[in-house]
């Protein structure tokens, strides 16, 4: 069977339904937690990034599937963050819910807003409810209006946007005032913003911050994005984030295609050539992707994100420049270790967190928490679904 046929049926059978069960029609949302030996925690927290994450999933499963299950399941994840998860008072969107729909962490965080963003433009692309468009301009505005200072965006702030350490976005043992992932995800947030609607005011921030990622992010001399930064995008550490490069290299491809513009394509195509051409190079093995490396030290662990981005990632490289065609059978080997490793053969199951260098799982991390969702692997179906469509050569 082709890959693009075995990614479709992967999606219908065995993504949408796990997710579907996770459905609670009695407070609102979708379960927050399931743990690795499928056990659902029915009184979990709801992270509002996973509710985001989940209501953005569906609304691209029917723009994609047309099947009208799946608009309502989006229209249920848009309803419980417009009820619950938005705040109403001191504007923004909460960290996250007590499984009743109440605030459990009150936290205003940039990446939490960009994510709505995205949720709520692609809802309001399924649905056509221009409610969720209006409430996608709200937050755009809280990001540009109480996020920013003179040089980007700022990230934690407590409840009424008063600026807090941020603990919940850094990692490798230091806190950044700055990240490369929160502005990777705000682009993503104003990109799907700006496809739908086409809004010059957001067009000019996406262009505003693909010079920020040319100016500050990107490292020539070491092919490569850093990662934490100080305020004035003084980089923290010597970290390389294989998998936040490979999306990053396709996330930006995209945002070129839909602003249009030829002197960004001209401006980021070499940095995205690069960087795909680096994680090829330094992070891919011949069948799936090395996690980071951090002063030096390799971290070989395959996380279920970094395999799936690594699939898009390699697809697109092959797209920008068909000469490589080893990316394409990269994208191609990604996803049989994906078969193979990560995608759980239990019933009622989905995709493992996490397996070590020789496949197996050998953590006992959830199936289903705040951060572990259907964004990056169902993600990763939709776009192996629509460029097989534009590839000269069957996938």
């Amino acid at each position: 069977m082709a890959m693009v046929q075995e990614v479709k049926e992967h999606l219908c059978n065995k993504i949408i339904p796990f997710w579907k069960r996770l459905r609670d029609d009695e407070h609102g949302g979708y379960y927050g937690y399931m743990d690795f030996d499928l056990n659902v925690d029915r009184q979990a927290v709801k992270g509002c990034i996973l509710n985001s994450r989940i209501t953005w999933f569906f609304a691209n499963a029917y723009t994609l599937l047309k099947d009208e299950s799946l608009l309502e399941e989006a229209r249920h994840g848009y309803e419980f963050l417009r009820d619950c998860c938005l705040d109403k008072e001191n504007g923004g969107i909460f960290w996250s819910m007590t499984f009743d729909g109440k605030p459990e962490d009150s936290t205003k965080h940039t990446y939490n807003q960009a994510f709505a963003i995205y949720a709520l433009s692609s809802y309001y692309e399924a649905s056509g409810d221009k409610e969720a468009l209006a409430l996608a301009y709200d937050l755009f505005h809280v990001i540009e209006e109480r996020c920013t200072d003179a040089l980007g965006y700022k990230e934690a702030f407590n409840l009424r946007f008063e600026e807090v350490e941020n603990d919940k976005l850094s990692e490798n043992g230091v806190i950044a005032e700055k990240t490369m992932n929160t502005l990777l995800h705000v682009f993503e947030g104003y990109t799907e913003l700006y496809r739908v609607d086409h809004n010059p005011e957001v067009k000019a921030k996406l262009e505003w911050i693909m010079d920020t990622f040319a100016d500050h992010m990107y490292n020539p001399e070491l092919h490569r994005q850093e990662v934490f930064f100080d305020r004035e995008y003084h980089t923290l550490i010597d970290l390389h984030s294989y998998g936040h490069d490979i999306e990053t290299a396709w996330l930006i491809d995209r945002g070129v295609e839909v602003i249009g513009e030829a002197r960004y394509a001209e401006k980021m195509t070499p940095i995205t050539k690069d960087l795909t051409a680096q994680i090829y190079k330094t992070a891919f093995n011949g069948h799936s992707l090395h996690n980071e490396c951090e002063r030096g030290v390799v971290n070989t662990s395959r996380i279920w994100w970094v395999q799936a981005e690594t699939v898009v990632g390699f697809l697109n490289g092959y797209q920008m420049d068909p000469s490589k065609k080893e990316y394409l059978e990269a994208a191609r080997a990604e996803w049989a270790y994906i078969k193979e490793h990560l995608i759980d053969s239990r019933p009622d199951s989905e995709w493992f967190w996490e397996v070590d260098i020789e496949g197996k799982p050998t953590s006992r991390k959830p199936i289903v928490e705040p951060w572990k969702c259907p964004y990056h692997n169902g993600r990763m179906c939709f776009e192996v679904i629509r460029r097989a469509e534009k590839l000269d050569v069957e996938l």
